[in-house]
């Protein structure tokens, strides 16, 4: 029996298919370990979206292939999978000899065989990369979701991201993510909840929603409110105590699913708006809609319905011919939007998207300064918002306790939102406390139990 280990890296989209390709081989007969170390094969799932995580991906595979050259190590392959390896294909092989293999997403059905061919040194030729947009109907009414892969849990952890769909079919000038993902397919309902009824068997109490552009779901399957029946339905899973929606496009949330999301019990009232920027102009470039004002009625919309309600967002800064003004214009924004958590990127070329080519860009040392000013603000602001918070009661999803007890409050999203620190409490992992806040620490919150 072959063993792997499987090292992911990226989003939450990722760690699903990770488990996807885990089922997938321990159904097939591999067994799973957690240590590279101990493992005949390690598996990378990489990311491709920026630079920085591209960087992070080609670093796990060359530690990984380190390991395979080691006297203590016994990987026969290092095996490149994931976005990276789906965007560069053989460019990626050629650079990158001390892989053994890169697969793309075709390679996905097939991953046991493949891997055993690889293990007993079969050359696998990587493949060409294709805008995979093309590969579907233009009309969504006539796409068809991939049978749905046997999963497996690579850990413990008492929250799972459950997939809503693949792909996405906007056309952000700066994204590059339809051509190596595809054009937008929403998972029935009926293989997402059964899908939620076994991560509750596995003792998931936190099932985090994740792809491309959730407020799109079930638009290809000819109900744009398919999420809205979807939520009480996952809400209502024995044993599932939360339910959290992650990646809204402002431009699509309608006011049903604001209502859904802030109002329906068991679902918790967190917002995560992907606004980018908050001048017109520059999101007009970015091929995006909305304005500052258009941004910040839609954060009265939700916070009418959920006072207390989480709200995170990521900003580009520096986009090509993003002015002074348009910059000040993000910052007015994103001091009167009170956002709990919000990620600045600057911005970067990203291969083959419209961005690439236009010619107003800003010198890399203005991007970085920009960048730096924006994210300083930021780490002010959500500081405050934090503070603001001071007295509230909170429900606490414990995750870690390693170091006292940690978890998560219902407005704070897996790994990027920030923890939340319980005193004077015995817990278990999975359990979820009643605190009120008493102290923070930047953007993570510190509560006493409530008695």
């Amino acid at each position: 029996m072959l063993s792997v280990a499987v090292v992911t890296l990226g989003c939450a989209r990722n760690e699903v298919d990770s488990e996807e390709l885990a089922g997938r081989l321990a159904a097939d007969g591999f067994e799973l370990v957690d240590d590279a170390e101990d493992a005949d094969t390690v598996l990378v799932n990489t990311c491709g979206f920026v630079e920085a995580a591209k960087k992070d991906s080609v670093d796990a595979l060359l530690q990984a292939a380190d390991l395979r050259e080691s006297a203590g190590g016994r990987a026969k392959a290092v095996v490149a999978v994931g976005c990276l390896a789906e965007r560069y294909g053989a460019e990626l092989a050629e650079s990158l000899p001390e892989t053994d293999a890169v697969l793309g997403f075709d390679d996905y059905p097939d991953i046991a065989n493949r891997l055993r061919a690889i293990v007993a040194g079969e050359t696998h030729h990587p493949h060409t990369p294709q805008d995979r947009r093309k590969l579907l109907p233009i009309s969504p009414a006539e796409r068809v979701s991939a049978p749905v892969a046997p999963r497996a849990r690579l850990d413990r952890s008492p929250t799972a991201p459950l997939k809503l769909a693949n792909g996405c079919d906007r056309r952000c000038t700066f994204c590059a993510i339809p051509m190596f993902r595809g054009s937008f397919v929403s998972r029935r309902p009926s293989e997402v909840l059964d899908e939620a009824r076994w991560l509750a068997a596995e003792g998931v109490r936190e099932l985090f929603l994740v792809s491309e552009n959730s407020t799109s779901y079930g638009k290809d399957l000819g109900d744009l409110r398919l999420l809205e029946t979807l939520l009480p339905e996952l809400a209502g899973i024995d044993g599932v105590e939360r339910v959290r929606v992650s990646y809204l496009q402002p431009a699509e949330t309608r006011p049903g699913l604001i209502e859904s999301i802030a109002t329906t019990p068991g679902v918790v009232p967190y917002f995560d708006l992907s606004f980018q920027h908050a001048s017109n102009p520059v999101l007009r470039r970015m091929r995006r809609f909305g304005d500052s004002d258009s941004f910040l009625s839609l954060l009265a919309q939700v916070r009418s319905l959920a006072p207390a309600a989480g709200v995170r967002s990521n900003v580009i800064v520096g986009f090509p011919g993003e002015t002074e003004h348009d910059l000040e214009v993000l910052c007015d924004f994103l001091v009167a939007a009170r956002m709990d958590v919000t990620g600045v990127f600057g911005y970067s070329d990203e291969d083959g998207t419209e961005a690439e080519s236009f010619t107003d860009k800003l010198d890399a040392d203005e991007i970085r300064a920009r960048t730096e000013h924006v994210t300083s603000l930021v780490e002010e602001l959500t500081a405050q918002r934090a503070a603001e918070r001071i007295g509230e009661e909170v429900s606490v999803l414990v995750e870690d306790l390693s170091d006292g007890v940690v978890g998560r409050a219902e407005q704070q999203g897996p790994e990027v939102d920030g923890t939340t620190t319980l005193l004077g409490v015995t817990a278990e992992l999975g359990d979820i406390v009643r605190a009120v806040v008493v102290d923070t620490d930047g953007i993570d919150l510190v509560a006493e139990v409530v008695r």
